[in-house]
């Protein structure tokens, strides 16, 4: 069952190894209505945490040219925030060890200044001008404002299974962890960006909220999500489903598999499990990304020895951002890490009966999270 919710998974996993060299963060992302016009805008909230165990009195950056000549490893809280479309933008927040307050024990809970994220709640601000974003490169950022005051309930839950129940015995299992807590979220609240205001409410958000910790960041880089979901077999809105991709290339002490992903759907109560890792289940996965002049594109086919997905994502370029992340030890691997909130799709579902494929359900996605990177290990650094 992986519809199992567990906040002890949305803890601070920082510790031991992973204190010195790991990355934990809790991802927010939803859709908000501009408060005059009505129309959709897409948003994502991020708390980012580095190498707590290398504080200083000041965030360390990992893209400082003096951190790189001497191999400083990067050590902060940072704040990303940010929106997708035409005007997409990230924004960058850092912050010293020592000015954050951090509950790490479930359930979570982080502040630093006006900035505070917990299982139920999202505060804070980011402002970046054209001038500081210019000139710190380092932030890897863009300039604009945003500010934020949300409610969250996480609904239903995507509990991946291994790994984090003893993060200190696992923690140089899995380069990469992964628990959604709320990959169905109702958020309620509101937005300002760049002076205009939008209003965020649990019937039309399409929230999305999950947390990614390890040591390293995976290649390729896969996530597609989406709860707004549309049955073509009976015509109705799916108000009971979501599903959830992601994974890549796992590493299971530092030995890289094959290409896997963890996929799942809830439909309508029903589960659709296509998790690599759970073996009895001899799940088989295909996937590829195609990248167009004007559109990126997903084909991802599992199956397992009671059904199959098959999905498709399409993705407008002009809607999305290359997301930005350095890594613990100071790299910046990812460079072209494509990033959306507007995807949208088809996705097939199928039972195995009696040996033979059934088509259960074709389902329209849209307001689909999706990513995709993939680099070059003697390019990286």
């Amino acid at each position: 069952m992986f519809q199992h919710h567990d906040i002890t998974r949305d803890a601070l996993m920082l510790r031991g190894s992973l204190a010195h060299q790991g990355y934990d963060w809790w991802w927010h992302s939803f859709t908000a209505q501009d408060a005059e016009t009505g129309e959709d805008k897409p948003f994502f909230i991020e708390f980012f945490v580095c190498n707590p165990a290398l504080a200083a009195n000041e965030p360390v950056l990992g893209q400082l040219k003096e951190n790189q000549a001497i191999h400083r490893k990067p050590s902060y809280l940072m704040v990303k925030a940010g929106t997708w479309g035409e005007d997409a933008c990230q924004l960058h927040r850092f912050f010293a060890w020592k000015d954050v307050q951090m509950h790490g024990n479930a359930p979570y809970e982080i502040q630093a200044e006006n900035c505070h994220a917990s299982e139920t709640e999202l505060r804070g601000s980011v402002s970046i001008t054209p001038e500081d974003a210019a000139t710190h490169p380092e932030w890897m950022c863009d300039a604009g404002e945003m500010r934020w005051e949300l409610k969250v309930d996480k609904l239903l839950a995507f509990n991946v299974g291994y790994g984090a129940s003893k993060p200190l015995r696992d923690a140089e299992a899995f380069a990469m962890y992964w628990h959604a807590e709320g990959m169905k979220s109702a958020f309620s609240g509101e937005i300002v960006y760049n002076g205009r205001r939008y209003t965020v409410t649990p019937e039309k958000c399409y929230g999305y909220a999950d947390k990614n910790w390890g040591r390293d960041f995976t290649t390729p880089w896969v996530w597609l999500s989406s709860n707004c979901l549309t049955s073509r077999k009976t015509g109705q809105q799916l108000k009971n489903s979501v599903f959830d991709i992601g994974g890549g290339r796992p590493k299971i002490y530092f030995v890289p598999l094959d290409r896997r992903l963890l996929g799942v759907f809830y439909y309508e109560g029903k589960e659709y499990d296509f998790n690599f890792s759970h073996l009895h289940l001899r799940v088989k996965t295909e996937f590829s990304f195609e990248e167009q002049e004007e559109e990126v594109i997903w084909h991802v086919r599992q199956e397992n020895i009671h059904a199959a997905m098959e999905t498709e994502v399409h993705c407008l370029k002009k809607d999305m951002l290359l997301i930005n992340y350095e890594a613990p030890d100071g790299s910046r691997r990812h460079r072209r890490l494509w990033n959306g909130g507007n995807g949208t799709g088809v996705v097939r579902l199928y039972d195995k009966v009696n040996g033979q494929m059934q088509l259960a359900d074709e389902i329209d996605a849209t307001h689909i999270g999706c990513e995709y990177g993939e680099y070059d290990h003697e390019e990286a650094y």
